[in-house]
């Protein structure tokens, strides 16, 4: 795993949920990057070839509830994230980036977490707008 540091480093994991899955050690030893208090692991049904999740080290329930430290976290390794990508493979053209908050919005895993996902010319795109499966309407 890359891992990449923050200014001000963070007491990194120290606050874990026993049942959630992305706080488990098995989980995150599939880690790809890091950087600071986030770190990105391969999503477990990829949309396309390198989609990961991006999820805090600290057991957080959704986007709205992290620190600023975190959400800063976050968008640096998005960005490192999505330069590697792009050098790694000429085919990328695009990215989705996205979070779901709440069970109502489709978060089935209740652990802050943001997808990154590469997209491709001539693909067959699966749409992300689908999150709320049996609610589409759109």
């Amino acid at each position: 795993m890359r891992e990449h540091t923050s200014d001000s480093p963070a007491k990194l994991g120290a606050e874990r949920d026993p049942d959630c899955p992305f706080c488990a050690d098995e989980v995150r030893a599939h880690g790809v990057a890091a950087y600071g208090t986030v770190l990105a692991i391969p999503d477990a049904r990829p949309v396309t070839e390198g989609h990961l999740l991006v999820i805090t080290r600290r057991h957080t329930p959704d986007f709205f509830t992290m620190t600023d430290q975190e959400k800063g976290d976050l968008m640096h390794l998005l960005s490192v994230l999505r330069e590697q990508a792009l050098r790694s493979d000429p085919t990328i053209t695009g990215f989705n980036i996205g979070t779901n908050c709440g069970e109502s919005a489709g978060q089935r895993i209740l652990h802050a977490h943001v997808h990154f996902i590469p997209r491709r010319e001539g693909e067959k795109a699966r749409c992300v707008k689908g999150v709320i499966r049996n609610k589409m309407r759109y």
